[in-house]
């Protein structure tokens, strides 16, 4: 909440990736705020966290469209940081604040339809055949669709805009050097915002790995969930604590780095 306040009070943050960013904010937001409903759940009846229940179909939709919100964000700040850093070498793209307005609406569409769809009927509350163990009632083919295609997504292209980032931003110095220019005080402003990218992106990484590795296993599980207690849910309450690490360490990250963030933010204090 205190990043996306500063951000929204600061007229010179409402840059295209300023916006991406305060998305991010958002989405984990909303993310501690499903993760928080989920835990009173649990607090006030454990049963239905274990078991499944018409009651979690609600929470566990908004805390996938959360996740799937997040996993976009990172995507889209990703490809961002590509064409601001390549735009020196094609300058017939630049990524303006409408380019960005769209990309938040159409990830929050995109999230909410594929969140939402065990809403709209897609669960396992009446027949027991191709039920969750660690998310019932959500059913395991609707993790393995939502899962698969995302991690995909959210590791494979970060990666590859990020590895392009440093080659370009390499071959950029070199040139530099090879044109007598000094290259000791070159730290742009699009390699920092890489920088800070990055860091986010491995958080992602370490943070959505295990949760992965869950879906996984509830695919394979053929095993009773009276059987699996109390380790198995154990391992997926440690899944949801890395998700929150997450939504913490998100803010901290690009609030630390971000130089103007930062000095705003305290100005603002």
């Amino acid at each position: 909440c205190t990043v996306i306040i500063t951000r929204m009070a600061t007229k010179d943050l409402h840059k295209p990736i300023s916006i991406l960013f305060c998305n991010l904010a958002f989405s984990d937001l909303f993310t501690s705020f499903s993760g928080f409903w989920i835990s009173m759940l649990f607090i006030t009846n454990p049963d239905i966290t274990i078991f499944g229940s018409k009651d979690m179909l609600a929470p566990y939709a908004l805390y996938t469209v959360s996740i799937l919100s997040t996993i976009y964000n990172l995507v889209s700040i990703g490809i961002e940081r590509y064409l601001a850093v390549a735009k020196s070498m094609r300058t017939r793209f630049r990524v303006s604040r409408n380019h960005s307005i769209a990309v938040v609406l159409i990830n929050w569409v995109l999230a909410f339809f594929l969140g939402c769809l065990p809403l709209m009927g897609w669960n396992c509350l009446r027949m027991e055949k191709n039920l969750s163990v660690l998310y019932s009632p959500f059913c395991v083919n609707y993790l393995i669709f939502i899962a698969i295609p995302n991690v995909v997504v959210a590791f494979i292209i970060p990666l590859f805009t990020y590895l392009r980032i440093i080659i370009i931003l390499r071959k950029r110095k070199l040139r530099m050097k090879a044109c007598g220019q000094a290259t000791g005080t070159y730290k742009s402003a699009e390699m920092q915002v890489a920088r800070t990218s990055i860091f986010i992106w491995l958080l992602a990484l370490i943070s959505y790995a295990p949760f992965f590795a869950g879906v996984v296993f509830d695919a394979t599980n053929h095993q009773c969930p009276i059987d699996l207690y109390p380790g198995v849910y154990i391992f997926r309450n440690c899944t949801a604590m890395l998700i929150t690490m997450n939504c913490l360490g998100n803010p901290i990250i690009y609030t630390l780095k971000a130089k103007t963030l930062g000095a705003k933010l305290k100005a603002l204090k």
